[in-house]
């Protein structure tokens, strides 16, 4: 019988013969307790007759990072020597460095079509189509959900706008709001993928379904390298007593993932869906090899500076840490329509 198993981003299926092991980074070595013996004995006896010391390379560690002035305005043209990087509060060296990111984009655009946010699904699918065409290149992916009462894939993985396109025409309403469980489903889904993987979210944040929680739903972010860009779109901005905790919400999860989030202004979908497109075009990649790495610790915290510039001169956002080890309870499944 076959157990699904999450190792820090990267999901497997496994029997009780393997074991599956999460090296840093997002890199995934899954062998027999068998075959692991038979690799490591030869190597340990040819340390043995040598002298030579055998030692297993930690695995890469990827940052995507956006820079911005105090004015929001993209910071271009750093480099690799501009940037610092610490792991828990200890330096690390860059050995990976890219500005032009072609990198493949995998990003799931998850609509959230409750009655409380899907007062215009006109607008909201012909913003999303503009969206989508704007920034779909032949080497990105994208994959649509709806969530309301449940989650819902309209569209699998695919490089064909006219699928995307098809998938928008059939977004339909709901009641209730299973917000959580729509970013633990497609953080779930993203985290296999190869590239920068992105969840766009449209919503106001309310979760009205006994699902996910907000903890939950941060951890398989996380666990599966996933940056959140939030679109929060809200019945009445200014109205009182409204309920800003959904709000804040997904302004954390984008802070915490690396992402950022926009708020929709005048009902103006397309401005925001805009900045997300820019955004994600103006990343710098960093990539470094663990070292000197905190014993015992399974959430590993990341900073990211620029030295030469003064303290409140620049933005700098990218996720706050990784998981190098597995979640201490299994996994609890929850599908995708």
């Amino acid at each position: 019988m076959t157990a699904g198993l999450e190792t820090g981003g990267t999901r497997a299926v496994a029997s009780h013969k393997f074991r599956i092991v999460r090296w840093f980074g997002g890199v995934l070595l899954a062998v027999t307790s068998i075959a692991l013996a038979m690799m490591l004995v030869p190597a340990l006896r040819a340390q043995e007759d040598s002298g030579t010391t055998f030692r297993i390379e930690s695995k890469l560690v990827n940052v995507f990072v956006s820079v911005t002035d105090s004015n929001g305005a993209v910071i271009g043209g750093l480099t690799k020597d501009d940037f610092r990087v610490t792991e828990d509060g200890r330096p690390q060296e860059i050995k990976l460095f890219e500005r032009d990111l072609g990198i493949p984009l995998n990003l799931i655009l998850a609509i959230d079509t409750s009655a409380s946010t899907f007062k215009d699904r006109n607008r909201e699918r012909d913003a999303s189509k503009k969206f989508i065409h704007a920034l779909m290149r032949q080497q990105d992916r994208m994959s649509v959900f709806q969530f309301s009462n449940d989650v819902t894939e309209l569209v699998p993985f695919t490089n064909k706008v006219s699928s995307l396109d098809h998938g928008l025409n059939s977004l339909q309403g709901g009641e209730a709001t299973a917000f959580y469980d729509a970013i633990y489903l497609a953080s779930d889904n993203l985290a296999t993928r190869q590239g920068r993987k992105v969840l766009v979210l449209v919503s106001d944040g309310g979760d009205t379904v006994k699902g996910r929680s907000y903890e939950e739903a941060k951890e398989e972010a996380l666990r599966g390298e996933v940056m959140i860009y939030s679109v929060i779109d809200v019945p009445i901005a200014a109205s009182a007593g409204r309920d800003i905790g959904g709000e804040h919400a997904m302004i954390t999860l984008s802070e915490q993932t690396g992402g950022k989030s926009f708020y929709v202004e005048a009902g103006d979908l397309d401005q925001a869906f805009a900045k997300v497109s820019d955004d994600l075009r103006t990343q710098y990649m960093i990539g470094y090899y663990p070292r000197n790495q905190v014993p015992g610790v399974s959430f590993h915290r990341i900073g990211v500076t620029v030295p030469r510039a003064a303290a409140d001169a620049f933005n700098i956002r990218y996720k706050t840490g990784y998981y190098s080890e597995p979640p201490a309870q299994p996994k609890r499944r929850v599908p995708v329509d």
